[in-house]
């Protein structure tokens, strides 16, 4: 059917219209996508040239050295050395299962290594590396790196890895470092980045731990170029780091090499002070521990023999152990009494084995009594009887306060783990801790070191240098920080009458060079090199009547674990206090006897600065102690690592 003009033309004007909408449309949208692509190009051009540079740059933190640790004159305590390690990153590996299974199959990796990879993948950020494989040796690493094309995500690595070249010697004091932990990281607000770092060491221990900020130093960051597989390219950019500070500890590491031989056998702890300025020359607990087996991965057997030993090596016991001090705490008795005026330098208390107080008997340690004696015969002989009569007259809250002046009872700040307070009792203290009140008995047992009197070897050494000296010194353990000497803790004079300080100072001198001085076999007979001191013995168990009416056990007699314990507290030269020296003996018996000829040896060595002669000792004695010497000698000769506690010689 032929169509009229009219709908040709009308067919014409709808046509048209669609095309012109049609051609709307298309003007607009490409109107659009040219508008989206200038804002693109032109708008978010610095958003778009970052996700292109972060596709194919990656930023690293590069871990900083650790500051290295020495001692007094520069020899290395704890450094560093190079640990090669394998480390994967979950996102880039994409299946971490298989590709941990084509690893092993081209280097060894023990099974708890891959369970304890993927577990900690699973609980860290997709991004962040972890370490399959510790201390692989560079045959490893090189067949890592020729199969990358195989190991999506699994890279080698070469860093720093802690060591400690004296080993057992410092295990108490420096401490060892540790793998962060996410018990580490719960405990800060804000972690540093640096704690993310795969098996990223950190202190858990001593000074590695206290000094943490310190040694640790700051991140480095380092820009590469990596391809499509996240395979690194080139290196682009890198900023180094600032490494750790380095410390120097006050400690001499000879002397405390010796101080750790001496004590070899026994559960025993020892502290060296300089007098004069606080700063500790030595501070040993034995037995030891190896820290490096802590750095590397201390195995459950391992561990295990430390936790069960009775002789407890984990402890730091200079400082972290209390023990009743037992008669050294007689000084600071004698020194209340007398700055109080209590008592008379030559008043005379007469002894007859025992005194009744309330229907109670307390015994002195000599059963038929010392007869009269004052105040440097009290010392000399350790007389108790002595020491419940003038404790009655000058009351608990004056031997509190004179312990407090001579450093018992106060947390010295020192960057140690668990520095102890140690207890020095009063009334409020009793009614508070115990809610009873104080009785008079609880004065008598105070002013002879026990009852409630508790302090740690590193608090008598400060007491036996105060009293030698008169200075309220305080003791020092960091000697410099990246070379700037850090400040001696000088609070100057105790100001306690120096005719009674004096008295006291005899009455030590009595204890160990008199005929009837309880530490006379521990003198040394050297030429203007006289030593003080006092010797102590601290009950870790009640004596009953009936046992004393029979007659009391001997310690020999006694299961290790029931013996007293045996201390000594010394200092030399009488004439100008240089060094003071304390040693706790667990379970030793009598000070006398085990405390007493190891402060001596520990002394003279400090005073000579190595071995001394045996004109030092007395004559008749000279054959037992070059024989130990030569013992200690073979001891020392042996590597660090190597020196181990001989269980044959354990009680």
């Amino acid at each position: 059917m032929k169509r009229s003009p009219a709908d040709t033309e009308k067919s014409a004007r709808v046509i048209t219209r669609r095309g012109l909408v049609l051609g709307a449309l298309q003007v607009s949208f490409a109107a659009l996508l040219v508008g989206r692509m200038r804002f693109m190009q032109v708008d978010q051009t610095e958003e778009y040239r970052t996700l292109a540079e972060e596709n194919r740059i990656k930023f690293q933190l590069i871990p900083p050295a650790r500051g290295l640790i020495h001692d007094r004159n520069g020899k290395l305590i704890a450094g560093n050395e190079q640990n090669y390690r394998i480390v994967m990153v979950r996102e880039d590996a994409g299946d971490p299962k298989k590709v941990l299974n084509t690893l092993r199959k081209i280097i060894w990796i023990d099974d708890a290594d891959i369970r304890r990879a993927l577990d900690e993948m699973s609980r860290r950020s997709s991004f962040v590396p972890v370490t399959v494989a510790d201390r692989v040796d560079w045959a490893d690493v090189a067949e890592v790196a020729v199969n990358a094309p195989v190991l999506p995500g699994v890279t080698p690595e070469v860093g720093l890895s802690r060591i400690y070249p004296r080993a057992s010697d410092f295990a108490h004091v420096v401490g060892y470092v540790g793998p962060v932990s996410d018990y580490d990281l719960g405990r800060l607000e804000d972690p540093d980045p640096l704690l993310q770092i795969p098996r990223f060491q950190i202190g858990k221990s001593g000074v590695e731990a206290k000094l943490e900020l310190d040694l640790r130093g700051s991140a480095g960051t380092r820009e590469v170029e990596v391809n499509a597989v996240g395979r690194e390219m080139r290196e682009l950019g890198r900023e180094e780091g600032k490494a750790g500070d380095n410390i120097q500890l006050t400690v001499d590491a000879d002397l405390q090499a010796y101080v750790q031989a001496r004590m070899a056998g026994e559960s025993s702890a020892a502290v060296v002070l300089d007098t004069q300025t606080g700063d500790i020359l030595a501070i040993g607990s034995a037995p030891s521990f190896d820290p490096n087996k802590f750095v590397r991965g201390i195995s459950s057997a391992d561990y295990k023999s430390l936790l069960e030993d009775p002789y407890r090596p984990l402890a730091a016991k200079t400082a972290q152990g209390t023990y009743p001090p037992g008669s050294t705490f007689k000084m600071v008795t004698a020194l209340a009494a007398l700055e109080e005026g209590v008592i008379r330098p030559g008043e005379i208390v007469k002894c007859n084995g025992h005194v009744e107080v309330h229907s109670r008997r307390f015994h002195c340690w000599k059963r038929a009594g010392h007869g009269k004696v004052d105040l440097v015969k009290s010392l000399r002989e350790s007389c108790d009887i002595y020491y419940y009569e003038i404790a009655q007259r000058v009351g608990i809250e004056k031997i509190a306060a004179m312990a407090r002046r001579l450093g018992l009872g106060h947390r010295h700040d020192l960057p140690l783990s668990a520095v102890a307070q140690g207890l020095v009792p009063t009334k409020a203290w009793k009614l508070e801790a115990r809610g009873a009140e104080w009785v008079i008995g609880d004065s008598l047992n105070a002013g002879i070191g026990q009852g409630f009197v508790l302090a740690s070897p590193l608090q008598l050494a400060v007491m036996t240098a105060r009293i030698s000296t008169g200075k309220a010194i305080s003791p020092r353990l960091v000697r410099a920080i990246n070379g700037v000497e850090q400040p001696v803790l000088d609070d100057g004079q105790m100001e306690i009458n120096a005719e009674n300080l004096a008295l006291v100072r005899q009455g030590m001198y009595e204890v160990v060079n008199a005929r009837r001085g309880t530490g006379g076999r521990s003198k040394v007979v050297a030429d203007g090199l006289r030593m003080a001191g006092k010797t102590g013995t601290s009950q870790v168990r009640n004596i009953t009547k009936a046992e004393r009416a029979r007659g009391v056990f001997r310690n020999e007699d006694l299961p290790w674990n029931r013996r007293d314990h045996a201390l000594f507290v010394c200092y030399a030269p009488t004439e100008t206090s240089r060094y003071a020296v304390s040693v706790v003996v667990e379970h030793g018996g009598g000070g006398s006897t085990a405390a007493a000829p190891i402060a001596r040896d520990i002394l003279l060595q400090a005073v000579y600065g190595g071995q001394p002669p045996l004109e030092a000792y007395p004559s008749s004695q000279r054959g037992t102690i070059r024989s130990r010497q030569r013992e200690i000698e073979e001891l020392l000769s042996r590597p660090p690592a190597e020196r181990f506690v001989d269980e044959s010689n354990r009680a």
